[in-house]
């Protein structure tokens, strides 16, 4: 007797749209298209996909909404290819991790695997420009010589590893490792009463960690700038769990949260970010 075939749900069929939305993704594969680059005007998407009008500025809608293109309007508006920031994948990201218990520990878990990679990765590609950038963050930070405020010296803690960031040419570690930074950036906070000499030694062992990463890169040294990141992150973790840092409330940021102006140091397609205060190494 044959076997009945196990019951499965039937797929959700797509929408018109989202089918056409899934044909112009396809065709600017198929073109090679990058950011900057224009869309076949509406009319001409009508003509090749035969679908209406309002078909067409759903589909784009949609992309749009996704980061994808941009829209304008007018005699000669339409679709602009465009690059997906940061900032819009990581609400992304937070939408599917809304309801999963993300800790402090989850994340440094990661970033000790990921860290230690991603500035050894980024050692040949560094430019005078770079090191001057780092130099100047691991300045602002230090509170042995700066002169800025204690949280404006967390956030350089931060950027320091955006700069490290931009410079590595695989850009699957290179958004990781961003997307940890934002986190950390946006999300954690400490415990009211950790003392501020506690924040002070957090930071000036952070400086000094920078230093040493950025002597042994001057050096080309890749297999020290691995093993300083590598001790640079387990004493990152051991200090954010003494101190009590936290993720505050689900993994969710509102819309000014997330425009926060970028710092004058800028690579092509990446950059190192300022930040909020309430940012940890």
């Amino acid at each position: 007797m044959p076997t009945k075939p196990s019951a499965q749900k039937p797929l959700k069929a797509l929408k018109r749209p989202d089918l056409v939305a899934q044909e112009i993704k396809r065709l600017i594969t198929e073109k090679n298209l990058s950011p900057g680059d224009r869309l076949p005007r509406e009319s001409e998407l009508q003509a090749q996909f035969e679908v209406s009008k309002g078909t067409i500025r759903e589909a784009l809608k949609s992309l749009e909404v996704q980061g994808l293109v941009t829209i304008s309007t007018g005699p000669s508006g339409g679709g602009t290819i465009a690059e997906v920031p940061l900032d819009r994948t990581l609400q992304f990201m937070q939408n599917y991790l809304f309801f999963q218990e993300v800790t402090i520990d989850n994340i440094y878990a990661v970033r000790q695997f990921l860290e230690p990679e991603l500035a050894a990765g980024a050692v040949p590609h560094l430019t005078e420009a770079d090191f001057e950038a780092l130099e100047h963050s691991i300045a602002c930070c230090d509170p042995a010589s700066s002169s800025e405020d204690m949280l404006s010296q967390r956030r350089e803690d931060v950027n320091f590893h955006d700069i490290l960031a931009a410079a590595n040419p695989n850009p699957f570690l290179r958004f990781n490792c961003e997307l940890i930074n934002e986190m950390l950036r946006q999300l954690i906070v400490y415990g009211n009463r950790t003392p501020k000499a506690e924040h002070r030694r957090f930071g000036e062992v952070n400086a000094n960690f920078h230093r040493e990463i950025v002597q042994a890169a001057r050096a080309r040294d890749v297999e020290a700038v691995r093993t300083l990141m590598a001790r640079h992150m387990q004493d990152a973790a051991s200090s954010v769990k003494r101190m009590k840092g936290r993720i505050q409330g689900r993994l969710i940021l509102d819309a000014d949260t997330l425009r926060s102006p970028r710092s004058a140091h800028v690579r092509p397609k990446a950059a190192a970010k300022t930040t909020k205060p309430k940012a940890g190494e």
